[in-house]
């Protein structure tokens, strides 16, 4: 194997934070990291820093066995105007130094203030550096969108923001070398305005991760008979859908369908799912375990599931859905680019309606309840899409692409 070569520079937008003296980094976030370093000499990756208990899912640094070839550097964290400009010449000098010692400059983009990747690509237009930008979903879009949820401050803010954001985007695109753009969706939405475009893809999961030959007879040997078995996993929030969600289970159980769903996530939307589900009748059919901090029990979940179903209502390129695929899992939910991408090498891995058509879904896994050999052969299908996406083809096909085009 050739040893790799050139320093990379990356902004991830993922937040590091620091409590009782201690620094805390995201369990996929090192999964990214470790990437960048297997296929760089030296990887440098700026992250933004906050001060305060990290969520769960966080791991301690001094337990992570980072590799000896890459270099954190904590940028602050100013998602305020007044916290952005305080720290904005200080902050964009340091980057701009990063920048000059690296061969192959990447920066994530997506947000307003103290979106220190946009930052980073003024800067190296500035110094007339070659860059690319990545993102994985449409940003101002997805805030746009959900200018009707939350408090009155949160959809206050997100009716200012989205159109500035979306000018920034519209401002920084054209000027990178390269447009990394995670998933189908994501591309088309951005791709007309890059000088060279690219679709590529974001995942954390293992090449061991996919399911073997074996476990998958296994499987669709055991969904032959029983209540059929559906899952997400995800943040219980509107933009993904959750109303939706059990809104297809109730047309469901409206059918006789006996089954058995599951949540994997928590969110602001919790309770009123909780709701939801208890005026339709659903509380005993349905599990909402909450956040789940271990990535091999997910990955259990998803396996162990029949259907994977998702609702989401915003042009975003979620990685959930790779990994049912990866589990041998089929998709069904709301139609769009990015899931027909997914499905393209055997379609029969999916089905996708109109978003909203909660009957449409629900006549669709009924049919699976039915047909248990229509089942099995999408379980099959799922499979045979999985293959490829992992995080070590996916990071390699990254670094490929910026020695290409950045070199």
């Amino acid at each position: 194997m050739t040893k790799p070569t050139g320093r990379v520079l990356v902004y991830a937008p993922v937040s590091l934070f620091d409590h009782d003296g201690r620094r805390f980094v995201e369990d996929q976030a090192l999964v990214g990291l470790r990437r960048w370093a297997e296929n760089f000499a030296h990887a440098d990756v700026m992250m933004p820093v906050a001060r305060m208990p990290p969520p769960a899912g966080w791991t301690d640094l001094r337990a992570a066995s980072l590799p000896a070839n890459l270099t954190l550097h904590a940028l602050p964290t100013a998602w305020r105007p007044d916290q952005f400009l305080r720290v904005y010449r200080p902050t964009r000098a340091r980057i701009g130094r990063l920048i000059a010692a690296c061969d192959y400059p990447c920066f994530a983009i997506g947000g307003l203030f103290g979106d220190w990747g946009a930052v980073a690509a003024f800067e190296a237009r500035a110094q007339g550096r070659r860059f690319a930008i990545w993102t994985d979903r449409v940003e101002s879009e997805v805030t746009r969108r959900g200018t009707r949820d939350g408090t009155w401050r949160a959809r206050l803010r997100k009716r200012l923001y989205w159109r500035p954001m979306a000018a920034l985007e519209r401002a920084v695109i054209p000027r990178a070398t390269l447009g990394l753009f995670h998933g189908a969706e994501t591309y088309q939405a951005y791709a007309p305005l890059a000088r060279v475009a690219e679709l590529v893809h974001d995942i954390m999961i293992e090449k061991s991760d996919r399911i073997g030959a074996d476990a998958l007879a296994a499987k669709q040997a055991e969904a032959r008979t029983g209540p059929l078995r559906i899952v997400y996993a995800g943040r219980i929030e509107a933009m993904k859908g959750s109303t939706d969600w059990v809104a297809t289970l109730a047309a469901l159980k409206d059918r006789g369908v006996a089954f058995h769903a599951t949540w994997l996530g928590d969110g602001s939307e919790r309770r009123a799912m909780q709701a939801a589900l208890a005026r339709a009748g659903l509380s005993d059919a349905v599990a909402l375990p909450g956040f789940v901090a271990d990535r091999a029990a997910v990955l259990r979940a998803l396996r162990d599931a029949h259907v994977f179903l998702f609702c989401h209502r915003t042009p975003e390129s979620p990685r959930c859905l790779i990994e049912a695929l990866v589990s041998g899992t089929p998709l069904l939910g709301h139609d769009g680019a990015f899931a027909r991408d997914l499905v393209s090498r055997a379609p029969a891995a999916g089905r996708f309606f109109d978003a909203g058509d909660a009957a449409a879904m629900a006549g669709a896994l009924a049919a699976f309840d039915t047909d248990r050999t229509a089942l099995a052969g999408a379980m099959a299908a799922a499979r045979a899409c999985g293959e490829g996406f992992d995080s070590e083809t996916v990071f390699a096909h990254r670094a490929a692409l910026l020695r290409r085009h950045l070199g």
